[in-house]
């Protein structure tokens, strides 16, 4: 069964309808579901998927031309294969669909060009002289995303400017990742998503009758299984030094965010070159540079501000704990790597993925007209401010801020993924905040908690329209 990509599906869908010819370029990293997706838009449209392999361009052609021919395309009648790519891509117009689109797939196309750098030289001619005139919707699909980036979309490259759409694909949000897990508990979609992310291929490793501890063990502790070597084959696959790039993931998952302390604790020392390594992770979509919601062009033009963050989920996951107890695992201590070094620390390593999961439930409220006003910015918040006091200035970070255009409104959210109820000292704590800025905005706070209220808040929620509590149930369920 297919789950999610609703959007991607329907971009696809639009271009496909629309009259004009139709260059497409889709890419994002690897596991991400780019061929699945493209295989569920393909479904009942006549079409070529060509899947590119990493092979001589001799071989390339011709698996390509065996493609096209099979198709019924008036040529075939002549030859067993096109003589070189004009040839093959001028035929495209011609496959007999009737009046409806030539559909043409070209999954890792990156591989195509490696083989072949003409390829897009002779693609931008054959666009520019027929195929942005005929009925064509060709699609370009990849993994690699600092060639499509880089090279492919870049003013040097001759395809520039000729693609009518571009679609970066990203991980699943929260909300198409646990349908995959329909019967587990909203504790549990919350820990799932902690572990293993929006990525598809991870998350169909789990199995949905299992309960999260055993798919853990099974799925990714046990030597042999598809996600024990996946990070190991990723970075291999994608990078050289992997053991410097281990220290810096592992710095990272085990809660150095700053560039210096990252610099410090994989022992690199140079912050210019801990820098490069950095770029280097953000453009596979494994890190990312975090800035304050409020942070201004300046700031973040600076190499030596902002925070980095592991946006894949599950790297941070086998670096907080398999690789830190991969000795353990190698000799088959599954069941005490998770009950001694998992198990206790499951829970408060999901509060940050918990945070997560708040904001896209803001956005989904945003979307759906459900927020007291609509912002412009929204995201975490980090520097100094008021606390209980309400006088000194104290380095903190707010979970989640949100705030309109003018800056005369803000929502403030606090996120307890907690064993116990929000308390009400924890919403004293949040309202002492910004307490400048109070004097020419409106506030508003959202309360996001695991365990529920304390009785004094609840009547302090039913009493003052502008502080909202969020339960787990209502969260995961996306209700309004």
């Amino acid at each position: 069964m297919f789950i999610g990509r609703d959007a991607e599906l329907q971009f696809l869908e639009d271009k496909y309808h629309t009259d004009k010819g139709q260059l497409i370029v889709l890419y994002g990293r690897r596991r991400v579901g780019k061929t699945e997706t493209l295989r569920q838009f393909c479904k009942g449209k006549p079409h070529v998927f060509f899947a590119c392999q990493e092979c001589t361009d001799e071989r390339q052609l011709a698996g390509f031309s065996e493609k096209l021919l099979r198709e019924g395309l008036p040529a075939g009648q002549y030859i067993s294969r096109f003589d070189d790519w004009e040839k093959a891509f001028r035929a495209v117009p011609d496959l007999p669909y009737g009046d409806r689109k030539r559909l043409l797939v070209i999954d890792e196309f990156p591989y195509m060009c490696r083989g072949n750098s003409s390829i897009p030289s002779v693609l931008q001619n054959l666009w520019d002289e027929i195929l942005k005139d005929s009925n064509v919707m060709i699609i370009l699909c990849g993994s690699a995303m600092s060639f499509i980036e880089k090279e492919l979309l870049s003013e040097k490259n001759p395809l520039y400017g000729r693609a009518t759409g571009i679609y970066k694909m990203t991980e699943m949000s929260f909300y198409d990742a646990v349908k995959f897990f329909p019967d587990y508990s909203a504790r549990d979609k919350v820990l799932l998503y902690a572990v293993l992310g929006g990525i598809p291929h991870y998350l169909l490793q789990f199995d949905p009758k299992l309960p999260l501890s055993e798919n853990i063990k099974k799925n990714i502790l046990t030597k042999g299984c598809v996600l024990y070597s996946e990070v190991e084959f990723l970075l291999r696959q994608e990078l050289r030094e992997t053991a410097l790039y281990n220290t810096l993931i592992s710095a990272i998952a085990l809660g150095s965010t700053r560039l210096s302390e990252i610099s410090q604790k994989s022992l690199i020392g140079d912050t210019a070159r801990t820098s490069v390594y950095l770029r280097n992770l953000v453009e596979l979509g494994i890190v990312r540079r975090e800035f304050s919601v409020d942070a201004g062009i300046k700031e973040q033009a600076n190499a030596n501000r902002g925070i980095y963050r592991l946006t894949d989920n599950y790297f941070r996951f086998w670096y907080a704990f398999a690789f830190a107890n991969y000795s353990d695992l190698e000799s088959g201590d599954v069941d005490g790597v998770y009950r001694y070094a998992i198990e206790p620390m499951l829970h408060e390593y999901a509060a940050s993925t918990f945070e997560d999961v708040c904001q896209q439930y803001v956005q989904r409220l945003q979307k759906a007209g459900e927020l007291p006003f609509r912002y412009a910015r929204m995201g975490r918040w980090f520097g100094k401010t008021t606390v209980r006091d309400g006088e000194n200035l104290t380095e903190t970070e707010v979970d989640l801020l949100a705030v309109s255009r003018d800056g005369k409104q803000y929502l403030v959210g606090e996120c307890k993924f907690k064993g116990r109820p929000f308390a009400y000292s924890d919403y004293l704590n949040t309202t002492a905040k910004f307490a400048p800025q109070k004097e020419y905005a409106d506030f508003y706070y959202f309360l996001f908690s695991e365990s529920g209220f304390g009785e004094e808040l609840c009547g302090i929620a039913e009493a003052d329209g502008r502080v909202r509590l969020c339960g787990l149930d209502e969260i995961v369920q996306g209700k309004f």
